[in-house]
């Protein structure tokens, strides 16, 4: 008996010294593909910060195989898109945000198999689909590409494809809900909280009211000027937990331009939008088993620049007021998806979870290499489990985070200003100047700056 024990021990232990290995080689397959996500983007980001945005395109182009895998479409042309608008390539930003946006429309025909890949190891099997936020502020950012060349009817196109976008915001998920809450209640999975009912606080944008109404202004339409303005304060009575902050007090002055003076409207963008991180729990299980749940959350860049000022060469200061939290928006809409991930993200790692916990089982009530076998793939089993779930922390990286605005009436004629932007200690941080800027009567004068960091 003692023989036979030690031949089925002498059996055991390459079974033993494997399922090490593969959990030795799962873990650093984890940490490493981590490790390579952040670092990837860290010379992208260090010209982007740096505002080297010709060389972080080139640096994109000759590494786009190692940022972008052929599953991130749509993220390789809304970072270019975004690069190309940051280095003034305005016709060519267009074509990517265009590309862009295209794709995420046909992201909703996704293929069977990407979907059930989903529901049984992680959510980045699938294409990207794009963000909420993404794809609302592709128009706004091609609306002011068009407008840079000289093409308003375009621009004004532009938002209005926008506005249609956000009527249907909130009724967007309300059929994929209905599918998960079908599937968790046949997978007996109803005691997992989601709130299926819960709206997007988020259903207009001011910074496109805002661009509406001079856009409106400069084709000579008063009537649409007016109606644009009361939307933008409908948008800011709508949200309150995304505009928390006052109308700017420049707004009322859009309306209306007096003859023989010129209006110069002031945007400028600050800091970047949020990132999403992993957030990692685990629920016991029997058998010293575990359901690892890897959940992404939007995470804030948060931007040094603290005010922004126009500051005309006669000695005018005026203080940018803020219009749009570019941040805030991207947080509330993707909550809007939050509970779809959670309740997702449980069933299926409670389902890959219980098959190791049920071959342990098996194990304890088999005998000799039987059992042996049931155990093995028990751990492997977990090992899977553990190594396969996994956030899905996509998402574009060149967005803004907010947006300020200012106008000024000018006499026509040739002006020189800087635009300042200033830190939590009113040191300048960032200065964008304007010489000879030509302001004309009748016209829109509107000017861009940013600084991202």
């Amino acid at each position: 008996m003692g023989k036979d024990q030690n031949k089925l021990r002498g059996k055991s232990l390459p079974g033993r010294t494997a399922v090490r290995a593969v959990c030795a080689i799962a873990l650093l397959f984890v940490f490493s593909s981590c490790a390579t996500t952040r670092s990837h983007f860290s010379r992208l980001d260090s010209d982007v910060s740096q505002h080297r945005f010709v060389e972080a395109i080139d640096h994109l182009e000759r590494n786009r195989d190692r940022l972008y895998s052929n599953r991130d479409t749509i993220l390789y042309y809304l970072d270019r898109g975004m690069l190309s608008h940051w280095a003034r390539m305005h016709g060519e930003s267009i074509r990517l945000l265009t590309r862009a946006e295209e794709e995420i429309e046909a992201a909703f025909t996704v293929s069977v198999t990407q979907v059930m890949a989903t529901f049984l190891i992680n959510d980045t099997l699938r294409d990207y689909p794009g963000e909420d936020f993404e794809d609302i502020y592709i128009n706004i950012f091609n609306a002011l590409n068009f407008f840079h060349m000289g093409m308003l009817e375009s621009a004004m196109v532009e938002i209005r494809r926008m506005n249609l976008k956000l009527m249907h915001l909130a009724t967007k998920y309300s059929v994929m809900m209905s599918e998960l809450q079908q599937r968790a209640m046949q997978e007996d999975f109803g005691h997992v909280p989601f709130d299926p009912s819960a709206p997007v606080n988020f259903s207009d944008s001011a910074l496109a009211r805002y661009l509406s109404m001079l856009f409106y202004r400069a084709a000579g339409m008063e009537d649409d000027v007016r109606i644009a303005s009361e939307w933008l304060r409908v948008a800011f009575a709508n949200a309150p937990a995304v505009y928390n902050f006052p109308i700017p007090s420049t707004i009322v002055y859009e309306l209306y331009v007096p003859r023989g003076v010129a209006r110069l409207n002031v945007l400028a963008f600050s800091g970047l939008a949020p990132i999403k991180e992993s957030s990692t729990m685990r629920i016991p299980l029997p058998g010293m088993r575990w359901a690892r749940i890897d959940l992404p959350h939007m995470v804030s860049r948060r931007s040094e620049v603290a005010s922004i000022y126009l500051v005309h060469s006669d000695g005018q200061r005026i203080r940018l007021e803020l219009l749009e939290d570019i941040e805030a928006v991207a947080m509330e809409t993707f909550r809007a998806r939050r509970d779809l991930i959670y309740l997702k993200t449980v069933m299926r790692a409670i389902t890959k979870a219980a098959g190791s916990v049920a071959l342990g089982v098996a194990a304890n009530e088999a005998s000799g290499d039987t059992a042996l076998v049931l155990g093995v793939a028990s751990i492997l089993a977990q090992v899977f489990a553990e190594t396969s779930e996994r956030a899905d922390l996509r998402t574009s990286r060149f967005f803004p985070g907010r947006a300020y605005v200012t106008g000024i009436n000018l006499e026509p004629g040739v002006h020189s200003f800087d635009v300042v932007f200033y830190n939590r200690a009113g040191r300048r941080v960032a200065i964008e100047s304007f010489h000879n800027f030509v302001v004309r009567e009748n016209a829109l004068n509107l000017v861009e700056a940013f600084h991202l960091n």
